[in-house]
């Protein structure tokens, strides 16, 4: 849970009181649906996070277990 937060919080950098805004997360739902970036408002961002919730769940799980990952094997001495 801390992981999905924490990807949130860095990929909405500069634009947190209005994620729709950023360029970042506005790649992403355009490169993953196909929805135009240039047309993306807040209405169609929240129209996108709730009909994908289930798979954005899954990803950030996946990111966070990654990152979990990587951070054990640099442990290794």
């Amino acid at each position: 849970m801390f992981a999905s937060l924490r990807y949130i919080w860095n990929a909405t950098r500069g634009h947190r009181l209005a994620p729709w805004r950023s360029e970042y997360l506005r790649w992403r739902v355009e490169t993953y649906s196909g929805q135009r970036a240039e047309t993306l408002t807040a209405s169609g961002m929240l129209r996108f996070v709730w009909s994908m919730r289930v798979e954005l769940l899954r990803f950030l799980a996946w990111a966070g277990q990654l990152k979990h990952e990587a951070h054990k094997a640099g442990n290794r001495d």
